[in-house]
């Protein structure tokens, strides 16, 4: 038995079963497969049901366990299914991720500033990024219960956290999941469930390698505290450590996956660069 695969079976989440929402592709898969490598089983859920069956797999080739179930976040009969489908598979739930987002190109070109965001952007974006994270946890919840407890944890965003020039309706719905994070925590803790959410800043998955601008990243680099941007894999491990007995004491709790990206001034950037010009951080 090699490395890898000792840890499938006794990592820190061995005899845990994991549901990933949105698993089927970029940060998603990524955090379905770490959960797997930790020991977890894991169902990995997307609407793209061959894109789950992808994940499914790749982690069944690094000798894990995974369940792909077809599931629309948009719609509460699809949630209750694959919560009754995943507790009847394993007999138990005890991670779920909230990690389903509406951020495909036609819904990212309608959501703009206030003025200009289409309705229709609005209303879905909404309907998957924040009511459907609520109706994962309604059903899941009950199911976690019955063994104990377990621990639920969001993919928000910066956008949930400041003001930017666009993504409206994205950053309302990611700032609801803040909320819901808080609201899940305070309600069942005493009941064994833990929620806590992560505010996941701008990392290089597929998504961002091919469709955003050199610039862009640029831009983006230069106002993070580290020297290089993130990565999906450094999200999942913040994922796994969440969804562990290691952080056994954290719920209720926002974390910060993003770089140092919002723990700084705005002035940083130009004042670091008027240092470097004046040869002196002297004021």
């Amino acid at each position: 038995m090699n490395m890898e695969e000792k840890t499938m079976t006794s990592g820190k989440l061995a005899g845990r079963v994991a549901i990933v929402t949105g698993g089927g592709n970029g940060l998603g898969a990524e955090c379905a497969k770490v959960l797997a490598l930790h020991g977890a089983r894991v169902a990995v859920t997307d609407i793209n049901l061959a894109a789950a069956q992808e994940v499914v797999a790749a982690i069944e080739t690094q000798g894990g366990q995974a369940l792909a179930v077809k599931t629309d976040v948009s719609l509460e009969a699809d949630i209750k299914a694959m919560a009754t489908t995943v507790s009847a598979h394993w007999g138990r739930i005890d991670v779920l991720l909230n990690n389903a987002a509406a951020l495909d190109t036609k819904t990212r070109h309608a959501d703009r500033d206030v003025c200009n965001v289409e309705i229709e952007a609005w209303d879905w974006t909404m309907d998957v990024n924040a009511r459907g994270a609520m109706l994962c946890c309604k059903h899941v919840i009950p199911e976690m219960l019955k063994t104990g407890g377990g621990s639920i944890i969001h993919n928000s965003s910066g956008f949930g956290v400041m003001g930017d020039a666009s993504l409206t309706s994205y950053a309302c719905s990611k700032a609801a999941l803040l909320a819901l994070s808080r609201m899940v925590a305070a309600q069942y803790g005493k009941q064994g469930i833990r929620s806590n959410a992560i505010v996941i800043g701008f990392v290089l998955n597929e998504h961002a390698q091919k469709s955003v601008p050199e610039e862009i990243k640029q831009i983006l680099l230069d106002q993070h505290l580290t020297p290089t941007l993130g990565s999906p894999r450094q999200i999942a491990d913040v994922v796994a450590f969440l969804a562990s007995d290691e952080a056994s004491f954290v719920t209720g709790h926002t974390m910060m996956a993003d770089g140092g990206f919002t723990s700084h001034a705005p002035s940083l950037v130009p004042m670091r660069q008027f240092f470097e010009r004046q040869g002196s951080n002297k004021l």
